[in-house]
């Protein structure tokens, strides 16, 4: 005689325990790839923050250590200036700006904001001075900060009367050629620039620090006695995981000038 096989299922109890226990592991494992994955993602991101930092730490101290010294406005035509000095009919020259230590933020989408202009000499093809006389030939430099990108670049209007000039005029991505290359991008992520100007002994230097009695306007000292700038670059990459931490990270990059 064959035994009955029983036909008993689960009960509701043992279904209720067995859904519990799943939806446990299940929150455990999802919590933990979910933790794993963000974590990745900020240690990518600081990584990549690491690089931008060296790379624009490599390119300030290089340009500014050859500057022969800072401006407040270009004094070369520019015919893509991203904020023209509104005096200036032919809108050719930026916006005139002073030695004032301050912390500039990254403005909205479609807004240029520039942080600082020097000049540097002409150099040929074979890495010598260009003179003109007993004075060599100039190029200009102005950075700047694009809204739209959230990046600090470098515009370079080379000087058009220096022979062999190594120079090349630079310009926007959007209109860039072979002729006339595209910016250099110094570092991505930027919210802000702070920056201060010092003397070579030390001395901070600040437009607003004198001020002319008769006329109230502030007189300087300004940037043609700035021997020593320092940029603290701020970085923020937002999250690439939703609910994950933004990367937030400084660095401070402080350039003594020749002159």
């Amino acid at each position: 005689m064959i035994a009955a096989l029983s036909e008993r299922g689960i009960t509701v109890v043992e279904l209720i325990v067995v859904i519990a226990v799943s939806s446990i592991m299940m929150t455990t494992v999802t919590g933990f790839a979910l933790n794993y994955w963000t974590n990745t993602a900020v240690l990518q991101s600081d990584q990549g923050s690491l690089v931008t930092r060296l790379n624009a730490g490599d390119y300030l101290r290089e340009a500014i250590n050859s500057a022969s010294g800072m401006i407040n406005q270009n004094s070369l035509a520019d015919s893509n200036t991203g904020k023209p000095d509104p005096a200036d009919v032919s809108g050719t020259y930026w916006l005139p700006i002073h030695a004032v230590p301050e912390t500039i933020n990254m403005g909205v989408a479609s807004t240029i904001t520039p942080v600082v202009y020097f000049s540097r000499p002409s150099i040929n093809t074979s890495k010598n001075i260009i003179m003109n006389g007993s004075i060599p030939y100039e190029d200009n430099v102005i950075l700047y900060m694009n809204g739209s990108t959230k990046q600090l670049l470098a515009r370079v209007v080379a000087n058009p009367y220096a022979s062999s000039n190594r120079a090349r005029t630079s310009c926007p991505a959007a209109v860039a050629t072979l002729s006339c290359p595209k910016d250099t991008v110094i570092a991505d992520d930027v919210s802000s620039v702070s920056m201060r100007y010092f003397s070579r002994s030390g001395n901070t230097i600040d437009y607003t620090s004198i001020v002319d009695s008769s006329t109230g306007e502030y007189i300087g000292p300004d940037f043609p006695v700035v021997e020593v700038v320092e940029f603290n670059l701020k970085l923020t990459k937002k999250a690439q995981l939703h609910n994950g931490a933004d990367t937030i990270n400084q660095t401070v990059i402080r350039v003594a000038l020749r002159n």
